[in-house]
């Protein structure tokens, strides 16, 4: 479809599917959502200029992963959003199956993209470009066409280029698959954003002490806290465990060295960055003040995402809530941004019995909660977390046979801090030691009910509401 085609199919999707969307009772009230069609991916997040920009995966024609573009809001708070020009559509030949994910970049005062130009052929088979892209005065973008071709020795999955800048040069890590039909990074460098060179995998299945990893490594981030350089990485095909890499495909973080003269990293285990039922994809950025930030795609590919309800209504997904990062001993810490607090409404306070508690509307809320005993926190009968000595146990009603599913975070807690935004709950705990990122979807506007007989302490607020202009 040429590109005016395309956007006036976009343009109608719009106008038909916004009113639906938005007036749907799990559409959210301070998370980013599509106004019609399918989000994935977070792409492209930056400082830039003084503001905050946020690409995105997009399908304005549909629930299904097809036609992708790539969204635009931005932001000068990280609270309040507005929508920017499409940035990317798939009109050349080179992008033609769909305009990747990727990353953005600062290059000399001029925002630059760099994306995965995706190309399925008749037969099944596919190829992948990395393609460049840079803004222009009317605020879109001009496409340069790809400066990478598929590597030799890998097959079409290669994709998700994440680009940084160090001692002047600019690199990049880039997910792929080998011919062996192993998931892999590879770390790429260049001068001036047109022309790369492959330095090789520096993390992946069978590397650095790995045994069997996965088939394809997708969307890598990587950056360093603290002394400490983390690979962010979606492995897929990663082996189940009973506590652990529970989703259809699991987020992971890794620590370690990177040398970059000897183009090599020297890194730890796999651990799950975020134990809930949907957490995919996430992107990180710095923010004006030196913070690291992070955003990821509260959903999870192949999984049972067609069976979400909000497709009824013609959308489908939305993003997590921005994150700051830390570490405490070589280990990533997740919590809330700091600006959240904005919305807070009036505060409530409770402390006694669990099973005295009000119930409490979930619609949009934030709650921080202590227990001294085993206690759950039901909402809506639809999603129970269960608190006990052990760790949390998140359980849901499977979308496709209607039975429990379960997912854990195992260790000590002493405390929670709990967003709930109308079909969507993120559980920071222990000041980010862990995370679970979950949908669901209640018959009625969501509730909060504690259960049992352990003292609980909680403070409270209702969050506003957002608008995106």
């Amino acid at each position: 479809m040429n590109s005016s085609a395309l956007l006036s199919a976009i343009l109608h999707a719009v106008m038909r599917g916004q009113p639906k969307a938005i007036s749907d009772s799990y559409y959210p009230g301070f998370h980013l959502a599509p106004v019609t069609g399918l989000l994935n991916d977070p792409n492209g997040f930056i400082h830039f200029a003084g503001r905050y920009h946020l690409f995105y995966q997009w399908n304005a024609l549909g629930c299904q992963h097809q036609h992708k573009c790539w969204g635009h809001w931005s932001s000068g708070d990280l609270v309040h959003w507005k929508h920017e020009p499409i940035a990317l559509m798939p009109d050349e030949e080179y992008d033609r199956s769909g305009c990747y994910s990727g990353s953005a970049v600062d290059n000399s005062g001029v925002l630059t993209l760099l994306y995965t130009g995706n190309v399925k052929f008749d037969d099944g088979s596919r190829t992948a470009w990395q393609c460049l892209a840079v803004q222009n005065e009317a605020g879109g973008f001009d496409k340069l066409g790809p400066v990478i071709p598929l590597p030799v020795g890998y097959t079409g999955h290669v994709r998700d280029p994440k680009v940084w800048q160090h001692a002047g040069q600019w690199y990049m890590v880039l997910g792929a698959q080998n011919n062996r039909k192993q998931g892999t990074v590879l770390l790429l460098r260049s001068a001036d954003l047109l022309h790369w060179r492959n330095l090789g995998e520096i993390a992946g299945s069978g590397l650095n002490g790995l045994k069997d990893a996965g088939y394809m490594w997708e969307c890598p981030d990587m950056f360093t806290l603290d002394d400490t350089t983390f690979l962010i990485c979606c492995p897929q095909g990663i082996t189940r465990e009973e506590h652990r890499f529970l989703n259809a495909h699991p987020c992971t973080w890794t620590g370690g060295d990177l040398d970059y003269a000897a183009a090599s990293y020297a890194h730890g285990s796999l651990n799950e960055l975020d134990a809930g039922f949907e957490f995919y994809a996430p992107q990180t950025t710095l923010s004006a003040d030196g913070r690291r930030l992070l955003i990821g795609w509260m959903g999870v590919p192949d999984g049972e995402e067609m069976r979400q309800p909000t497709i009824a209504n013609g959308w489908i997904h939305q993003m997590t809530c921005v994150r700051q990062l830390e570490t405490r001993e070589g280990r990533i810490l997740q919590r809330p941004v700091a600006e959240l607090k904005a919305l807070r409404g009036e505060e409530y306070h409770f402390q006694g019995r669990a099973a005295e508690a009000p119930l409490i509307s979930a619609q949009r809320l934030e709650i921080l909660i202590a227990a001294q005993g085993k206690i759950t926190l039901d909402f809506s009968d639809t999603l129970q977390l269960e608190w006990h000595e052990e760790g949390l146990r998140l359980a849901r009603r499977s979308l496709e046979s209607g039975e429990w599913q379960y997912r854990y975070w195992r260790g000590a807690v002493s405390h929670l801090q709990i967003l709930c935004d109308h079909s969507s709950v993120e559980i920071f705990i222990n000041d980010g030691e862990g995370v679970m990122s979950s949908r669901y979807f209640p018959a009625q506007a969501a509730q909060l009910t504690l259960i049992g007989d352990a003292e609980v302490e909680a403070r409270y607020w209702p969050l506003r509401h957002t608008v995106i202009e």
